[in-house]
């Protein structure tokens, strides 16, 4: 299972994630996307766990926790739709 962890503040760092999240268990990977433009930090982040039990004791702690002067929406992430096609493709009408 991997974690979202939205409404970051933009200074918060995959050290700073590893060191929340530690609390709840071993960390395996911090992902904190970037915009491809400015390389800024969008603002969510993804942690992954070794153990679920980890994850949802993490998740049941702090989840509309205040940190680092932002109130984090922790939850399970929803694996990703692609919808966007190519221009290649043939798009249907139906």
């Amino acid at each position: 299972m991997t974690i979202y962890v939205g409404n970051l503040s933009y200074s918060a760092t995959e050290a700073d994630l590893r060191a929340v999240f530690a609390d709840y268990g071993e960390v395996k990977r911090v992902v904190l996307p970037t915009d491809r433009e400015t390389g800024r930090m969008r603002g969510f982040a993804f942690v992954e766990m070794n153990e679920d039990a980890q994850e949802d004791a993490a998740i049941t702690e702090l989840d509309g926790a205040e940190w680092m002067g932002r109130q984090l929406r922790v939850n399970k992430a929803k694996p990703r739709e692609d919808n966007r096609r190519g221009s290649w493709e043939k798009k249907s009408d139906f």
